[in-house]
């Protein structure tokens, strides 16, 4: 049965009132102090109904929020716990909340490297003692993508930081085609996440051009006082025509003609590999499909995953370098082959 704030408010009030066995509470004490809560916590100046506070204790008193509180009315005017020990705090965990409770403690453990969110750090201890103590054979039903091992996390609390107060970065940065690092001045906009890798948006002094750089490939990474300049650019639609984080600007997006085969067709009807995916021919031995996007590394990676099931039929050039790279894949695997004799 969901519960909204407010009723929470009042009935831990309620709780709390009960539990102190050094004060008698009559239903207008308990009317009182939950005024003053609700005042305190949600800033509401309205008093708290007499009818509001019977329904609580009733609802309290029932089995539909799992309470069960043994609330009893001494000299049919004080209300107390029966049980000196009781609390609405200490009651067990369902089956049910514990399955909530793992799925939550999943999420939270996704922003980890972000110290902006060390705090989440002791709660999902807590809960994961709380979930152990409840059930040790309770076993997670949720597992998100992750790479333990990630270089690069480090960086996140600073370029998340700079982005949200518009400073600007120094950085050392090796790409993967590089001999060696390169230090320069970065102005950061956007922090993107790609199958499990960390990348930001920025731009480098004196470029033009929006620049992305892997986050495990930052050697070095330090406030600059250097004046930070903005961006015209909508970060937020800056994807739109890509699969993947690589973007080449100002190039227009073509229309990429895909046959699928029918092992891998419903791979891709329920899982589109772009939001402008459309279903051209459909019959039994696969499907036919078209999307809009820019050429990029990640769009001929995204078709080789897919290997012998997807077959390029436009345009005549990207049909051309997927052919050429299977080709040299072949080779390879021929000179592996004649090696092995």
């Amino acid at each position: 049965m969901p519960v909204n704030r407010n009723a929470l408010i009042r009935y831990r009030t309620i709780d709390n009132c009960l539990r102190n066995r050094f004060r008698q509470w009559t239903l207008d004490d308990l009317i009182d102090a939950c005024s003053e809560a609700l005042y305190e916590y949600e800033g509401i100046d309205k008093g708290v109904s007499k009818r509001t506070v019977q329904m609580d204790i009733q609802m309290m008193r029932s089995d539909k929020l799992g309470y069960n509180a043994p609330i009893v009315v001494v000299d049919k005017k004080y209300y107390t716990y029966e049980d000196s020990e009781y609390s609405i705090t200490n009651i067990p965990l369902t089956d049910q909340d514990l399955l909530k409770l793992n799925e939550v403690v999943e999420i939270l453990k996704q922003f980890k490297g972000f110290t902006h969110f060390q705090e989440l750090s002791g709660m999902v201890q807590k809960l994961e003692d709380k979930i152990h103590t409840a059930k040790t054979d309770q076993t997670s039903v949720i597992d998100f993508e992750k790479n333990e091992n990630l270089r690069g996390l480090e960086h996140l609390d600073i370029i998340y930081e700079a982005i949200l107060k518009k400073t600007s970065l120094e950085v050392t940065y090796q790409s993967f085609r590089a001999r060696k690092a390169n230090t320069f001045i970065l102005f950061p906009y956007l922090l993107k996440e790609y199958r499990n890798r960390w990348f930001v948006l920025g731009r480098q002094r004196g470029f033009p051009t929006i620049t992305t750089l892997a986050l495990d490939r930052i050697q070095e990474v330090a406030k600059s006082y250097e004046p930070y300049e903005e961006t015209e650019i909508d970060m937020s639609n800056f994807f739109k025509n890509v699969i993947g984080v690589t973007v080449n600007a100002g190039q227009a997006p073509i229309r990429v003609v895909l046959k699928i085969d029918r092992r891998s067709a419903p791979y891709v009807i329920t899982k589109p590999m772009h939001h402008t995916q459309q279903v051209i021919e459909k019959g039994e031995e696969g499907i036919t499909i078209s999307l809009d996007v820019q050429h990029n590394f990640e769009l001929e990676r995204e078709i080789l995953g897919f290997g012998e099931t997807m077959i390029v039929l436009e345009p005549e050039f990207l049909r051309t370098r997927i052919q050429n790279r299977l080709k040299y894949n072949l080779k390879l695997y021929g000179e592996g082959e004649q090696e092995s004799d």
